[in-house]
């Protein structure tokens, strides 16, 4: 099992107290694109063929934009039908 399994293992099983670095790691590897902040807190990721997500940057974040993020993720893995 490679670090990006290990780190989304991780998240999946404790979404509280997740640092945002490794949130921010996890979505760059899965080829989500960040765009910093205009004056906020908030991240904007975004995927082509993926809607986008907003994570703002607090210590630690929130576990329902972990859920949201792990969410995303996993639509990414399911397969679809054609």
């Amino acid at each position: 099992m490679g670090r990006k399994e290990k780190l989304l293992e991780q998240l999946r099983n404790n979404p509280t107290n997740v640092r945002f670095e490794d949130l921010d790691k996890l979505l760059q590897w899965y080829g989500f694109e960040c765009r910093p902040p205009h004056g906020g807190s908030h991240y904007f990721y975004k995927r082509k063929g993926c809607r986008p997500i907003s994570i703002p940057r607090h210590k630690p974040v929130k576990s329902c934009y972990v859920k949201r993020a792990l969410a995303l993720i996993d639509e990414l893995n399911e397969p679809t039908e054609e």
